[in-house]
């Protein structure tokens, strides 16, 4: 009992230092819209005070368009994650539209924090991703109406099939699923070349030449 009652303490004090956020991990209320002028914690953002909430914080036009094209990889993205949708937070969802141009693609990378189911709306696509346990690889090609999911933390990746555009939207389980590109992580860091070469195997002056093309030092 005199282990209990220490360790009984420490977790209502935890309890009650993470009010603010209760809904997020037990949904008592029926929702938290993001107060974005707090700060952001593993848990999410402070409610929004009630009173303030309106219609327009659960509703997001940021997929009505294509987002800017990333070079050199030729795709679009737009999101709608809780930094610029309040509504999501707490509830376990975001989402991307994805516009693959002729030759695009979305290179390897993962998100972290959250799994992604892709519905193609326009063309075919390829989508894989490697198993972390087995690397083994899981390819398949996605065309209009389809589906595809991606668990979580999983490197993967999509490319265009077709001569025209291909449009997808991405769904998340969560409202910032984060994300790494092993390119940009690479090749857009400040990550020695010589040491991108000796943890890669790749040749020194194609470290150097994707350094350039992806703006990285070192």
């Amino acid at each position: 009992m005199a282990i209990a009652v220490p360790l009984l303490l420490a977790v209502v004090v935890s309890t009650l230092s993470l009010q603010p956020f209760a809904s997020l991990a037990t949904m008592t209320q029926d929702f938290c819209v993001a107060d974005l002028t707090m700060s952001e914690t593993p848990l999410g953002f402070p409610c929004k005070p009630e009173a303030s909430v309106t219609a327009a914080d659960f509703h997001n036009a940021g997929l009505s368009a294509a987002g800017p094209v990333l070079d050199p990889f030729k795709t679009g993205l737009a999101t709608a994650f809780v930094h610029h949708f309040p509504g999501l937070n707490g509830l376990g969802l975001g989402a991307t539209r994805v516009d693959i141009h002729p030759g695009g693609m979305v290179p390897l990378h993962t998100h972290p924090a959250g799994s992604e189911l892709l519905f193609v709306m326009e063309g075919a696509v390829s989508v894989g991703f490697v198993s972390g346990a087995t690397n083994k690889v899981y390819v398949k090609t996605v065309s209009k109406g389809e589906l595809f999911v991606f668990p979580q933390g999983l490197v993967h990746f999509q490319y265009n099939l077709g001569n025209a555009t291909a449009t997808a939207i991405a769904v998340y389980s969560s409202h910032n699923p984060g994300l790494q590109a092993v390119d940009f992580a690479l090749f857009k860091s400040d990550l020695p070349s010589d040491v991108v070469e000796k943890i890669t195997f790749v040749d020194g002056q194609e470290v150097k030449r994707l350094k350039a093309l992806f703006g990285g030092s070192g």
